[in-house]
């Protein structure tokens, strides 16, 4: 009979979870989806539209909402490259991912004095909350090549999403109970109990980043022909960064990932982010959309794994692309969408596919770049994953001006999924893994 702790290790090895910093690293997304799911999602939306911007007319408040969202990621889109190659240069990814995560906690807490009227504190401290977490994603990012081995990396990948839809989902249920029941916990009914939501998130961020902080080891830094440890820092990221755009030829199919990636998920983040908005527009109650949020990110769970494991069998490649014809039905579907069971549907529909695309485009890609620098190719990763943001609701929010509503923006964001999956359909996976294994 098999040993249980070597039961217990082979299971925790099948999620990806059995070595120490293995579960450090994924805990992060846990830590960090508390912010995505109350904050970007769920309540912010609703709270800034009813309280922060109280008395304005509800089709500015969301072109507001989604200006905020567009400045915050254009601002990382800016500074993430040179941020990256810094990170390389000075091995110092883990105290950056703690700068910019310390930066958005703050914000986050400070959310809690959002008053009635206060729309432009409000959208400041947005888009200051968005830049901590979309920074410090940077890093993390940087860190997968580093904590998983190259057949592990699409497991740690896709667990490091399921466990973000664990501890997003279970924070936003939390939030949602004192939201709806203040009594429970003492409290009366007004903007107190959400404003304790958001300083929730806060604490909850904070605390679940200590681990990777304490077990993640900092990569070394591994230094050109061309550097010396002595020269100036910003010089010499200038330098690896022309570099690196260069090296762009080199790792062409991750190059061509690159720009697949940018374009598709576009549509995913559009729809996550702007599905609140959605929802109030068609008059849906609170509830309903509370609990729809919470559903993508219970079914997204086991669906996020076994992406994972359905790519070791059929391949990365083929599992994204199956994703983004889930996702452009998902698209036709919620243009036509009328009743609240049929929002329940399309919830469940995107957390079937949504961290699935997400994490395997994350661990395909680290696949297909030196590890040496990893943050700096990382952090081209995150322009296209900011830039993917910005377009995204850039798009949604002049579509709402066209249209005067959410619902038929929806069907504009139906292209970034099409011509995303074409540049997609043109990336040799296995020519791009040579690239890096020939540089070695």
């Amino acid at each position: 009979m098999e040993a249980p702790s070597t039961q217990r290790s082979s299971w925790l090895e099948k999620l990806g979870l059995h070595r120490p910093e293995l579960r450090a690293w994924v805990l992060y997304d846990w830590a960090n989806s508390a912010l995505i799911t109350t904050v970007i999602t769920a309540v912010y939306p609703i709270y800034f539209k009813k309280v922060a911007a109280e008395g304005m007319d509800p089709s500015d408040a969301s072109f507001n909402h989604s200006l905020a969202t567009v400045i915050a990621l254009t601002i990382v889109a800016v500074i993430a490259p040179l941020l990256g190659v810094i990170g390389d240069l000075r091995a110092c990814k883990k105290r950056m991912l703690g700068i910019f995560a310390g930066i958005g906690i703050s914000a986050t807490a400070c959310m809690f004095l959002i008053e009635q009227g206060d729309w432009m504190f409000a959208m400041v401290l947005f888009v200051v909350a968005n830049i901590g977490a979309s920074g410090s994603f940077v890093f993390y990012d940087a860190l997968l090549p580093h904590v998983a081995r190259e057949d592990e990396v699409d497991r740690v990948s896709t667990m490091g999403y399921a466990a973000g839809y664990m501890g997003g989902g279970i924070m936003l249920l939390l939030n949602i109970a004192v939201i709806q029941n203040p009594e429970w916990v003492g409290l009366e009914e007004g903007t107190l109990p959400t404003r304790l939501a958001f300083a929730s998130v806060a604490v909850w961020w904070a605390v679940f980043s200590i681990p990777l902080l304490l077990k993640v080891k900092e990569p070394p830094a591994v230094l050109d022909d061309d550097e010396r440890p002595g020269d100036k820092v910003f010089s010499m990221a200038l330098g690896r960064l022309r570099e690196t755009f260069k090296e762009l030829r080199t790792y062409r199919h991750a190059s061509l990932l690159l720009v697949g990636f940018l374009i598709y998920n576009d549509g995913i983040q559009t729809i996550y982010r702007m599905a609140a908005v959605i929802g109030a527009d068609k008059g849906f109650d609170d509830i309903l959309m509370f609990k729809a949020i919470a559903l993508v990110q219970f079914v997204g769970i086991p669906f996020a794994i076994l992406f994972g494991h359905l790519a070791a069998k059929f391949g990365t490649k083929r599992m994204i692309m199956f994703g983004l014809a889930v996702y452009c039905g998902i698209t036709v579907f919620g243009h036509s969408m009328q009743t609240e069971n049929e929002f329940i549907i399309l919830a469940v529909l995107v957390g079937m596919v949504q961290g699935g695309c997400q994490a395997l485009s994350r661990s395909l890609f680290a696949s297909m770049i030196p590890r040496s620098k990893s943050g700096e190719f990382f952090a081209l990763f995150a322009i296209g994953e900011k830039f993917a943001g910005i377009l995204g609701p850039a798009l949604f929010a002049i579509s709402i001006k066209l249209t005067d509503s959410s619902q038929s923006a929806l069907l504009s964001i139906l292209i970034f999924f099409a011509l995303g999956a074409f540049v997609l359909s043109k990336v040799d996976v296995e020519a791009g893994r040579r690239a890096v294994a020939n540089q070695k």
